[in-house]
């Protein structure tokens, strides 16, 4: 019997190897050879974008600050069929791969914009309707609480949470234990694996409170695509297979897959810049009442900030849809200008993250997307 895999093994922070400061940057960029399982997906046919450089965005200041930060990977900006500006890391590639963390939780969005838009969820019902098997903490949230991180469970979204022994039910689990579920670090020595719909379905409700502040909580994604699947009657990765392919990425699209073959969308998607600025463009075509409604101003209250909302699976401040990603990723879409930046980014801190820096791209990438025509 061979050791078990070391990027998978736990260190005294409570994190993967892999994920440890010194390692982050890379591992980032290689994260589908070290997922224990994942799935892989080509588009067709690939989305066109022509060369139509900008070279004076590169003077927009709040951007040059992101770009000239040691964390910075890559910035790809795109309107319509055209990448109007582009600049990478001496460390990184065009063709370079990158792990996208939570904007993986987008294709929750997509998907489901169909199938409320086509009648077959009702956001506003319960989830049991959907997965009775859901659990305490999600069988009578409505659909739109999941949607809107407005589910408050025994669940943290923390990076240094405790990762053995499994907590007795209805005891506080970390952000550690959904790793296991996702394939990106192994269960403790004599604990079976298990999947991320188990993990989620093992949750245990929490008073909610009366404020409407965001309960950033990534089980609320699996079970969004447990309900995608039930409500279809087409498997998860179908919908991953479509999406991809009306995107027109050119790279090969990689994915996260439990230890039962469903896809990761909490955050297991890994593209490279272009791509994931086609994607964006993806988000910007599709529009709808979805789209419209999570630019509403509805939704719950992301973070401290008093336009940020997040609804629909997406964060919003009235103009543009988006998601951030750990450690430094995030995906910004202007629908009204067919715009998309994609910007990739690593911090090297202990546990992927600095007080203000996500602040700090949202700055930079509304600054550059406003100057757009």
């Amino acid at each position: 019997m061979t050791q078990p895999n070391p990027d998978l093994s736990v260190n005294l922070q409570r994190l993967a190897a892999w994920n440890t400061a010194a390692r982050r940057r890379q591992s980032f960029r290689s994260l589908q050879d070290i997922h224990r399982r994942g799935l892989s997906f080509r588009a067709p046919a690939v989305l066109p974008l022509a060369m139509a450089r900008r070279p004076a965005l590169a003077m927009t200041p709040a951007l040059e600050r992101l770009m000239g930060a040691p964390s910075f990977c890559a910035i790809v900006i795109a309107q319509e069929d055209r990448i109007l500006f582009e600049h990478h890391a001496p460390d990184f590639a065009t063709d370079q791969l990158h792990s996208l963390q939570s904007i993986t939780k987008t294709f929750a969005h997509l998907a489901l914009a169909r199938l409320i838009e086509g009648g077959r969820i009702d956001p506003a019902r319960p989830v049991g309707e959907y997965v009775p098997e859901s659990g305490d903490a999600y069988v009578r949230a409505s659909v739109q609480q999941v949607l809107d991180m407005d589910v408050a469970s025994n669940f943290a979204e923390d990076y240094d949470a405790p990762y053995a022994p499994c907590p007795q039910r209805g005891t506080p689990v970390g952000y550690a234990r959904q790793e296991i579920a996702m394939g990106w670090r192994l269960p403790p020595d004599g604990e079976p694996e298990f999947g991320v719909r188990g993990f989620a379905a093992g949750l245990v409700a929490a008073p909610r409170g009366d404020d409407s502040t965001t309960r950033y909580t990534s089980p609320n994604t699996d079970m969004l695509g447990w309900i995608i699947e039930r409500a279809s009657g087409r498997s998860l990765a179908s919908h991953v297979d479509e999406i991809v392919a009306e995107a027109g990425l050119e790279a090969t699209f990689h994915i996260s897959a439990d230890c039962e073959g469903v896809p990761v969308l909490s955050g297991g998607g890994v593209m490279t810049a272009r791509d994931l600025a086609r994607y964006g463009l993806l988000i910007a075509r599709r529009g709808g009442a979805f789209m419209r409604d999570a630019m509403s101003g509805a939704g719950t209250r992301y973070g401290v900030s008093p336009t940020l909302r997040y609804r629909n699976h997406l964060m919003s401040n009235g103009t543009w849809v988006g998601h951030p990603g750990y450690a430094g990723q995030f995906l910004m879409v202007d629908p009204a200008k067919k715009a998309s930046a994609a910007f990739f980014s690593v911090l090297e801190t202990e546990y992927g993250e600095r007080e203000g820096y996500f602040a700090e791209v949202i700055s930079g990438l509304e600054a550059v997307l406003r100057r757009l025509d």
